[in-house]
């Protein structure tokens, strides 16, 4: 079942991220469709957290999806190189978005290899954000994507998943939040993203 818009107006960004995991997510460009379970996932709590882009009501060209009502992604390109998927959460003007930083391959393994150049398949594929984005065939142009379209979307397909395997840590890579650097809005399945 796809998950419906009203799914991700929750008011709480860090209950969607952890949530989202065992979710499955798939796109299908060009006709091709591939995706896999979500496996790691970080919670950005809007305006009142120093590692968002949208922190203290920043508004600026790059980050505007984040102010939309919940329910499309919002792609950026990290180190000039690398888009990011993240899915907007939460009502219309309240910044909130979910990285989606792994999943695991389910669906059309041998066109993530070709989209990743990478001769076989294993974690490793798809155990980052850039890498998730690369294999799934997402880029800048998704930006503002609705999640409802065929295109880009997630499902619940019924995981058999208990809530106390998902692991919940610092994020990575944002020591510059000062103490919002150590909140535990990582979620990740152990033994599938590293």
């Amino acid at each position: 079942m796809i998950l419906p818009q009203n799914y991700y107006l929750h008011h709480d960004v860090v209950f969607l991220a952890n949530d989202l995991i065992g979710k499955y997510i798939f796109t299908k460009i060009d006709g091709q469709l591939c995706g896999g379970i979500i496996t790691e996932t970080e919670a950005y709590n809007g305006i009142f957290d120093r590692a968002c882009h949208a922190f203290g009501g920043r508004r600026t060209k790059r980050n505007e999806m984040m102010y939309a009502e919940g329910g499309v992604t919002y792609v950026y390109i990290c180190y000039g190189m690398y888009p990011l998927l993240n899915i907007v959460t939460n009502q219309k003007d309240t910044p909130d978005a979910v990285l989606i930083r792994a999943i695991r391959a389910t669906h059309g393994e041998e066109l993530i290899l070709k989209r990743t150049k990478k001769p076989q398949m294993n974690l490793h594929v798809t155990n980052g954000p850039g890498k998730v984005a690369k294999a799934l065939g997402i880029t800048l142009a998704d930006n503002g994507e609705s999640l409802q379209n065929r295109r880009i979307w997630i499902e619940e397909r019924g995981l058999d998943l208990s809530k106390t395997e998902i692991k919940a840590t610092p994020r990575i890579g944002i020591g510059s939040a000062g103490t919002d650097s150590l909140l535990p809005y990582r979620f990740i399945l152990p033994n599938t993203c590293i």
